[in-house]
């Protein structure tokens, strides 16, 4: 059995087919999937599509690329919706940033500001964040670390192998998604960090329509492909895929409480 901790399945590439995405992840053994927050306006879609699968929950977030609709009472209304179980993903990207100094600081200050609103959030509801962090790493680890012992969980959606940010583990309860990137011949960092994460704190996730594994690299990513991120973690973990799935099932049902 897997989860998909994160995949975007609200995407509008998937409304004509969506019903074979999910048969192909029944087939490839996915039992559960978490939908992440990103712009404001698709909350409404993934309570919706929530709604009408016992194994689909959503996570209410803005992502920093669509700080500028951020919207606290829209954020309430859905982050107390029977469905969301976590609030997310929300937190830093520099990775676009503007080289005009006077934008650039706007921006980051912007989007300090919004990954705070809904730090405090999920503090708030005593629901688990869902982080994404991109080019900020001590900017965010800075943030994070003040919040480590009021959250009641964390996961480092796409962990992007900074030793850094894996000092939050023993901090508090920050669990670590581990995507198709994990595949990629480039993924040396996170290959080798990947054993030094605590066990009981990995996830897998696909971030689908994004970041497809090898050998799909570059079409369309979807949560049946779980499987061949478990199957690259087991190599480097000399465990069995059957022992991966079990492990980051179990740790994702230990933080979320649902599946």
């Amino acid at each position: 059995m897997i989860i998909d901790t994160h995949c975007h399945l609200s995407d509008k590439c998937y409304d004509d087919d969506f019903s074979a995405v999910l048969e192909n992840a029944r087939l490839a053994g996915v039992v559960g999937f978490v939908l992440p927050g990103a712009d404001i306006n698709d909350l409404p879609k993934m309570a919706t599509i929530s709604q009408k699968f016992a194994n689909i929950y959503f996570a209410a977030g803005v992502h920093p690329y669509d700080m500028d609709g951020y919207d606290d009472e829209i954020m309430r209304k859905y982050a107390k919706h029977e469905k969301c179980i976590a609030v997310g993903e929300c937190g830093l990207d520099y990775f676009r940033l503007p080289k005009d100094e006077t934008e650039k600081l706007r921006q980051k200050q912007r989007q300090k500001q919004v990954f705070l609103a809904q730090l405090d959030l999920a503090v708030e509801l005593k629901k688990p964040v869902i982080l994404h962090i991109r080019e900020a790493n001590e900017d965010s680890f800075n943030i994070l670390k003040d919040y480590a012992s009021k959250l009641s969980g964390a996961i480092l959606h796409c962990y992007n192998a900074s030793p850094l940010l894996l000092e939050l583990a023993g901090m508090g309860n920050f669990y670590f998604g581990i995507g198709g990137v994990l595949t990629f011949k480039n993924a040396k960092n996170l290959v080798e960090i990947l054993p030094k994460i605590p066990r009981d704190r990995l996830l897998l996730e696909t971030d689908a329509p994004y970041l497809t594994p090898e050998p799909y690299r570059g079409k369309r990513n979807e949560p049946a492909f779980t499987s061949l991120v478990a199957k690259k973690m087991a190599e480097i973990l000399s465990l069995s895929q059957s022992e991966v799935c079990e492990l980051t099932t179990g740790n994702a049902k230990r933080l979320l409480k649902v599946f």
